[in-house]
């Protein structure tokens, strides 16, 4: 009786908040848990860096991620490490003028060669915009060099899988190549491509336990390479389940959403998963 009367409590007290408060309650579920909510700016390729700022922010979601290309305008793509000063200032305070976080969480997916000079320029244009994780698929012949800058700039490299046969496709690749590397270097779960790849994403994540550093985090509407996205809890990728697992694994990080359908007026998807992201985290959180 008193648990039944403790949830019709918090029932009438949930409906009872503003929409502010309600979406202070779901940054703070999110924050016991050491998570944030972060939409990649890839979701919204079609349109400007600030143009996906605004469209964010009407999510109700707080954090961005920064894909390893923008545009500045409608059209015409750059590559986010040669964005000029200007263009990065006039980002930054895009970002705060909308009410989000001032910095993206990380960058990527970005090129790191084993030439030195060359990857240092992307460690240096992070460094400089004040971003803490780079996102990247790097050769094999790279990983020293990498790891190397990594442990300089003090910079968390997470390596991406695109869908096989792409380089990472598997997490057991993943392993082999931070086998033995410093802490800096581990995994950017891209879960929908596993998913494409004929993966559990459940099980991966599972396999990669203590070595994911941010998440490119999707739901997909089938088991196929043809599978496109849906709303987070809608589609068959067990998405309470994964987020049940980054608990108990004690994955404190990014959970970035990267909606690749529905490019033009994806918005109130992205709102969608929001919302079950925020219910889950007030869940997760409430338990032991």
């Amino acid at each position: 009786m008193k648990t039944t009367l403790l949830a019709l409590a918090m029932t009438w007290l949930t409906a009872s908040l503003s929409p502010a408060q309600d979406a202070a309650a779901a940054r703070s579920a999110a924050e016991k848990l050491g998570w944030q909510l972060a939409v990649h700016s890839y979701s919204f390729c079609h349109f400007s860096i600030f143009d996906a700022i605004d469209k964010t922010a009407a999510c109700g979601i707080k954090y961005m991620s920064i894909s390893g290309n923008v545009n500045l305008t409608q059209k015409g793509a750059v590559g986010t490490v040669m964005l000029p000063e200007k263009a990065v200032a006039a980002i930054e305070n895009k970002l705060k003028s909308a009410g989000l976080a001032p910095k993206f969480l990380n960058m990527g997916v970005v090129v790191l060669p084993a030439k030195e000079d060359q990857s240092r320029k992307v460690f240096e244009a992070a460094r400089k915009m004040g971003i803490g994780v780079l996102v990247a698929e790097p050769m094999p012949d790279a990983m020293d060099t990498v790891e190397k800058l990594a442990k300089e700039y003090n910079i968390k490299v997470a390596i991406h899988n695109h869908p096989k046969p792409a380089r990472y496709w598997n997490p057991d690749l993943v392993l082999g190549a931070i086998k033995g590397r410093s802490p800096l270097i581990g995994a950017c779960a891209d879960t929908g491509h596993w998913v494409r790849s004929g993966l559990d994403p459940l099980e991966s994540l599972k396999k990669l336990d203590g070595h994911i550093i941010c998440l490119h985090f999707k739901d997909l509407n089938e088991k196929s390479c043809s599978a496109h996205d849906v709303p987070w809890g809608t589609g068959i990728s067990n998405v309470k389940g994964m987020m049940t697992e980054l608990k108990r694994q004690g994955f404190k990080g990014a959970f970035c959403v990267e909606y690749e359908t529905d490019w033009d007026n994806s918005a109130p998807e992205i709102a969608e998963c929001a919302k079950f992201f925020n219910a889950t985290c007030a869940e997760l959180a409430a338990t032991p």
